[in-house]
């Protein structure tokens, strides 16, 4: 009983562990989004280059760790390039008409999707520092490629005034943070749970709006907050580890097996149906 009752505490504090740093990061989320506003309110419509500051913000943290570990890579460099083209074309999709717009939004969606799946391959079966430094590389150089080509005149006729400097800082210190603490909701949780715990990125830009422009909510955002938390509670205590068999049960699975597959060999082709299911 003591066992089983150290077992359930053990799992309701990796539980909570993990609601707290999801919530975390959809907080760094929405300082990220309120960031990017917050440069669009200056003036500024440069995407690409809130972007690329984010990618080369990781690079310089983690990419400095890697080089001074100096091991090989655990992934194929080309899984990265494409792991950081499709995230970098999620972080920026948009459009001036609505139909092009929307269509932009589904792509970086689905690109959005599919990174978060490869990062939970790589996180849960390699290594979280090199995962998060070279989507940085990859980032960064698939961003810069891009906003030389469309961003170029954009940022030519940027007046970088202190308060575009703080917003373009603000934003990299939020994107560096996002993508440092993401791979450990995606290792203990998974892609699931991490785009679960996103969902109430809405009501931590809420509160942030409440803070910095004295905005009124409505009382439904609180409602949907709980729901979204209770769901998650839910997917959380439902969401179980896969049973691990030890080394003894293991050895016993294979002798029953083995003396299964004995039997088999002397009695399965005496029996017509099966006879005429292996001939088929």
């Amino acid at each position: 009983m003591d066992i089983m009752r150290l077992k359930d505490t053990k799992d309701l504090v990796k539980t909570v562990q993990l609601l707290l740093l999801g919530q975390l990061v959809s907080l760094v989320l929405s300082l990220l989004s309120f960031t990017a506003s917050l440069v669009a309110s200056l003036g500024v419509n440069t995407p690409l280059t809130l972007s690329f500051s984010a990618y080369l913000a990781i690079t310089l943290v983690y990419g400095s760790i890697l080089l001074y570990r100096r091991q090989k890579l655990l992934v194929p460099w080309y899984w990265y390039l494409f792991l950081g083209f499709i995230d970098a074309q999620g972080n920026y999709m948009w459009g001036t008409k609505p139909l092009l717009g929307d269509t932009l939004v589904i792509m970086g969606t689905l690109c959005f999707a599919m990174s978060n799946v490869g990062q939970e391959y790589c996180v849960k079966k390699k290594d979280i520092v090199e995962f998060v430094s070279m989507i940085g590389i990859f980032g960064m150089l698939v961003s810069g490629c891009q906003l030389a080509l469309l961003e170029k005149r954009v940022l030519e006729s940027v007046k970088w005034s202190p308060e575009v400097i703080l917003a373009f800082a603000g934003y990299a210190l939020a994107g560096s943070l996002f993508y440092a603490l993401s791979p450990f909701v995606l290792k203990a949780g998974g892609s699931t749970m991490f785009n679960l715990s996103l969902l109430t990125s809405d009501m931590w830009a809420v509160v942030i709006r409440i803070f910095f422009y004295r905005q009124q909510v409505d009382w439904l955002y609180y409602i949907s907050f709980v729901m979204v938390v209770i769901g998650l509670v839910i997917y959380s205590n439902i969401e179980k580890d896969p049973v691990i068999v030890s080394s003894s049960e293991n050895g016993d699975i294979d002798i029953q097996y083995q003396r299964l597959q004995e039997g088999w060999t002397e009695s399965t082709f005496d029996s017509p149906a099966l006879g005429h299911a292996a001939t088929y």
